[in-house]
């Protein structure tokens, strides 16, 4: 998909600087990430109260979470609010973690708990457009599988207009992004920018995974809809 290699490149956040809180994990060395084998005990270590170990998690993560919540929210500030709310938030429920599912899985559940809380905060809710009567006709008989479009959404070949063209694309699938409802967006970014699979996403939002489809589906056919002059004619 098209789309989906543009927007990798759109959404790959800017640098950031981290909270005080996460400053003494930002100076460990690269072997000690490296060297983490066995996340399990590490993750059961940070829960006996060893400050190194919940350390080590979060200078493993925090990019990873650093990441998602930028390409979520579309602003610096916000996810690097999120970012730190999302470690205080492990580190207070971490004897909560059973061990049941992935620790990035359990992560990311708490991620995206911060962001939807963010949403509703702000109150954005009211620069969503309610696109639940897209997918149908048309737009829905060109999607194959759990949703992928047939055609690829835009179009990446060079021409001598790239730079402007690139840019004023990266403008309109910015706000085409932030007009998605929340939960379609989240969805979208777990899916075809994080790579997750439908069942961890349905894990992540404890939804079912035909749900998962149905918003992914949605949310493809929006963005489509909206970088209609940017497709391969």
């Amino acid at each position: 998909m098209g789309l989906v290699l543009f927007f990798l490149f759109l959404c790959y956040p800017p640098p950031v600087s981290l909270p005080d809180l996460f400053v003494s994990s930002t100076n460990m060395k690269i072997e000690q990430i490296q060297n983490i084998n066995n996340e399990s005990e590490l993750v059961h270590k940070a829960q006996k109260g060893d400050q190194r170990a919940f350390s080590l998690l979060v200078k493993k993560y925090e990019s990873t979470v650093y990441s998602f919540a930028y390409k979520v929210c579309r602003n610096e500030e916000k996810a690097a609010e999120t970012l730190q709310d999302t470690f205080v938030n492990v580190y207070r429920k971490l004897d909560q973690f059973n061990g049941k599912a992935k620790f990035s899985t359990w992560l990311y559940q708490i991620v995206t708990n911060n962001c939807l809380m963010k949403r509703r905060q702000s109150k954005l809710d009211k620069s969503s457009v309610s696109i639940e009567s897209h997918g149908g006709g048309q737009a829905e008989s060109e999607l194959q599988g759990d949703g992928a479009p047939s055609q690829p959404l835009v179009s990446l070949t060079q021409t001598p207009q790239d730079e402007v063209v690139n840019k004023e694309l990266r403008e309109h699938l910015d706000k085409a992004i932030l007009k998605l409802p929340m939960e379609q967006r989240i969805v979208f970014i777990l899916r075809d920018v994080e790579g997750r699979s439908s069942e961890e996403a349905a894990k992540i939002l404890k939804v079912s995974v035909p749900a998962v489809k149905s918003r992914l589906r949605r949310a493809r056919v929006f963005l489509r809809e909206q970088l209609q002059e940017y497709m391969e004619a």
